[in-house]
């Protein structure tokens, strides 16, 4: 009995002696410090280096949208994204897949990237540094920074002048959403002497509206036409609003068949996503429809609408100035996003149009999704993208494989471009389901 009494009384001491301490919790500094020695920090001019000479080089900035938005932005690299300490466990492996991937984490104050430093390391990434200056020194060190502007209007980009009379607001280049309005695609205008052609309705009434309010910045004229890139929401979708305000809608002649089958499904989503933004939203028909081409001349400026053959969907167009060298490509051309393959899409036909697409002989290209650019760019992100995945489609049919083999076909050399991880498998699958029929 006495000698289990004394062991229950050492049991009892050693439980005591385990349990924590009054005085000596951490704080959260100091397990900062303690994390120093464990992780890779770098400055300014380390950064800026790894940004001009990494190509591979993936930035995730750990902040929340709302202080994303609060210090005005971000850092503008080719590769970063947002995402909140919270979930880089389960997002960053969505984005980055090579554990080799060089990564940097930043935040506002060095206060929360070294902890998702050391977290990405126990996952297994063994190439990752923390930003130890942080956001806000970046910022006002008058570096790079990338902010949307929908603090004060809905649109994600305010318009920024292209070249003399051809203005785009560019949009995100990401997924469509309440926080980015709808406005994930570029909404382009040309100002003339006598009139303004805008160049997508948008995707809803408010965001219409909020473009407009950004042209009569800059002129007094009316606009007297909105050409519609495609059929998709974004580009249609705010037709209803021009029209309300005198403009005459331009679009091909597919653009207004696809309205017609699938546009009320399309103003569905909108408002699901949209909601309170989606107010005042009607779908509306094109005014005016064209096969090839249609011409606007308003004074000494000729601006066509052109169907150079099958690409990205059904009715698909550029708009094109001679007079200017410059084209907006719409969906025809993709360079910072990973272009989308839909249902519909007819790659091999895409890539016969390209030719007829360069023969304009363009100098500048403003696409569909992402800045202002040249011909060589998108070459490369587009025609490019599309040749390498039949090819290597099509290898893969001829051995026999099926869409698994497909869905693993390395296209990291297209990682670095925005909704990557949003597409890449889901157009390997679609090109191996329309290849099988060409077979």
């Amino acid at each position: 009995m006495k000698y289990r009494l004394l062991n229950m009384c050492a049991i009892f001491l050693s439980l005591v002696w385990t349990l924590p301490t009054f005085g000596q919790i951490k704080d959260g500094r100091d397990f900062i410090d303690q994390l120093s020695t464990q992780i890779k920090n770098i400055d300014t001019a380390q950064l800026q280096q790894l940004i001009a000479n990494e190509k591979k080089l993936v930035l995730i900035d750990v902040r929340t949208e709302e202080e994303v938005a609060i210090s005005r932005g971000t850092i503008d690299a080719p590769r970063t994204f947002n995402i909140p300490r919270g979930w880089i466990e389960f997002r960053v492996p969505e984005r980055v897949f090579d554990t080799e991937t060089p990564i940097v984490v930043f935040c506002n104050l060095n206060l929360r990237s070294p902890l998702a430093v050391k977290q990405l390391m126990d996952m297994g990434y063994t190439n990752v540094k923390n930003y130890a200056d942080g956001f806000i020194s970046w910022r006002d060190q008058g570096l790079p920074v990338e902010a949307d502007d929908s603090v004060n209007t809905m649109l994600y980009r305010k318009p920024q002048q292209v070249t003399d009379g051809v203005w785009s607001a560019t949009g995100a280049t990401a997924p469509p959403s309440y926080h980015n309005s709808g406005h994930n695609n570029n909404l382009s205008f040309i100002i003339t002497d006598e009139g303004v052609v805008v160049v997508n309705a948008g995707d809803n009434y408010l965001l219409a509206e909020s473009l407009h309010h950004e042209i009569k910045q800059l002129t007094d004229q009316p606009v007297k036409y909105v050409v519609l890139e495609n059929g998709q929401g974004h580009a249609m979708l705010g037709s209803g609003y021009w029209q309300q305000q005198g403009a005459k809608v331009v679009a091909h002649t597919d653009t207004a068949h696809e309205i017609e089958e699938f546009g009320e499904d399309v103003i569905d989503r909108m408002r699901t996503g949209r909601r309170d933004k989606a107010i005042h939203t009607q779908l509306t028909m094109p005014d005016i429809t064209f096969d090839e081409s249609y011409v606007i001349e308003l004074g000494s400026l000729k601006i066509e609408a052109l169907n150079l053959g099958p690409a990205h969907s059904p009715g698909d167009i550029v708009v094109w100035l001679p007079e200017k060298k410059l084209v907006i490509s719409g969906d025809m051309a993709f360079h910072q996003r990973l272009l989308p393959v839909f249902e519909h899409t007819d790659t091999d036909g895409w890539i016969n149009s390209w030719n007829a697409f360069l023969e304009l002989g363009a100098e500048i290209v403003i696409p569909g999704h992402g800045v202002p650019t040249n011909y060589q760019e998108v070459t490369t992100y587009t025609h490019d993208y599309l040749v390498y995945m039949r090819e290597k489609i099509g290898e893969v049919i001829d051995a026999g494989g099926d869409l698994q083999d497909a869905y693993d076909i390395d296209q990291s050399r297209y990682s670095h471009l925005d909704t990557y991880h949003e597409l890449a498998k889901q157009n390997a699958g679609r090109i191996f389901r329309e290849m099988e029929f060409e077979f």
